[in-house]
């Protein structure tokens, strides 16, 4: 029985040749040749079908690459596929979609090769930092970016890899050897502070005061400077180092303050006086004169008893609000004549002008940096008693130096 594609011969079924293969048997009559001829008919409707159903796939599909072996292994199984049917057409299409997706993942592989040399790029100008944390996390969403990436060309792949992951190698070996030269300082650094306290123990078992309060003031400078430790080895040093220094402050204070006293009320009275003459020159111009008298009131000042009545607490935050406001405005002017050349030959109301837009901006400055302060101590908290007195101390001067500036501020929008 004759077929356009094949034919029955001795009981069995043959496809005819085609591409240079020779006519093949691809099964024999089971029933009837009729009935055997539509099985392998429906066959070739079949392989039909699934091919116009890989070429939708690719089309409907965002990643047509990754059905290119698919793609392959369907036309090279065609060759032998037992089927009644023209194959030519099928191989056709198959190698014309082969090519399509050949010319996609080439241009998909050019561009993830850009994209690998610029992660690249972003490697080698991370792998020296010293920010282990934050640069840690980067190289975690750098890895991540490049498993994401698609693949590149082979013959640049090993060469890409290589100089990506010796990049993430540099910095992690550093971060490494950093920890591992830190456990070794500490140590060194837990022997300076351990000498430190043996030292205030001396001092503090010293019978000249004065001589006992300078080894004092030399010994915490020395501990400021003194490198990092675990806080749990550094506390209970710091807890005796502290009370024996405070404790030398108190006897050196003491000691200078042997001489006539003044009572009570009269340093109180002395201390309005004197912070009533600053308000004065707070509220006044500024000009030389004013400037002298206020350092003269801060000299006279820093003579006064160390022991001061409880009560006097708000009249010395004055004294230093308005000091503070003196000088303030002295840089103002400063501040103001280095920005502008002419600024004295200004009219009164353009030097105002000036003066209120520098203050606005010195505000602005000192509010974000009492913010990234507050953040600081939010983050890098401790139970350390030096660093909660560092870092209110740090934040009590911000908000002062941000209440002295809106102060002038509010004054010059006054006038």
């Amino acid at each position: 029985m004759e077929h356009p594609y094949g034919y029955i011969k001795d009981n069995k079924v043959y496809l005819r040749e085609f591409l240079n293969q020779p006519d093949r048997v691809i099964g024999e009559v089971k029933e009837d040749e009729a009935s055997t001829i539509k099985y392998f008919e429906d066959r070739f409707t079949t392989l039909k079908e699934k091919i116009a159903q890989l070429k939708k796939d690719i089309e409907e599909n965002q990643n047509k690459g990754s059905f290119l072996m698919k793609l392959v292994h369907l036309k090279d199984s065609l060759l032998e596929y037992d089927a009644l049917g023209d194959f030519i057409p099928l191989i056709d299409e198959l190698e014309q979609l082969q090519e399509y997706l050949e010319d996609i993942i080439k241009k998909n592989r050019e561009k993830n090769l850009e994209i690998k040399k610029g992660l690249i790029l972003e490697a080698e100008a991370l792998k020296n930092s010293t920010e282990w944390k934050e640069t840690a996390d980067e190289f975690k969403n750098l890895k991540m970016r490049w498993i994401k990436t698609g693949p590149v060309e082979k013959e640049f792949e090993e060469e890409m890899e290589e100089s990506f992951n010796n990049a993430i190698d540099t910095f992690f070996e550093n971060r490494k050897n950093f920890f591992e030269d830190m456990a070794v300082q500490a140590e060194v650094n837990i022997k300076i502070y351990e000498k430190l306290v043996i030292e205030a123990r001396a001092a503090f078992d010293n019978p000249d005061a004065k001589r006992a309060f300078e080894i004092s003031k030399r010994i915490q400078k020395e501990w400021k400077a003194a490198g990092r430790v675990p806080a749990e080895k550094r506390q209970p040093l710091w807890d005796e180092f502290s009370k024996l220094n405070n404790r030398i402050f108190s006897r050196f204070r003491r000691t200078m303050e042997t001489g006539p006293q003044m009572k009570p009320w009269e340093l109180m009275k002395k201390m309005e006086s004197m912070t009533d003459e600053m308000k004065k020159l707070a509220y006044a111009e500024t000009n030389p004169d004013g400037v002298s008298s206020a350092k003269r009131l801060q000299a006279e000042w820093k003579k006064l008893p160390q022991r001061k009545p409880k009560e006097a607490n708000l009249i010395m935050r004055s004294f230093t609000f308005f000091s503070e406001i003196v000088f303030e405005k002295l840089f103002l002017e400063r501040l103001a004549m280095s920005k502008y050349e002419d600024f004295n030959q200004k009219d009164k109301t353009e030097q105002k002008k000036i003066k209120m837009g520098i203050l606005r901006d010195l505000i602005h400055r000192d509010e974000s940096e009492l913010a990234t302060v507050k953040d600081n101590a939010e983050n890098f908290r401790t139970n350390e008693e030096d660093f909660e007195v560092m870092m209110r101390r740090k934040i009590g001067t911000f908000k002062r130096k941000i209440d002295v500036k809106t102060f002038i501020l509010k004054e010059l929008s006054n006038k």
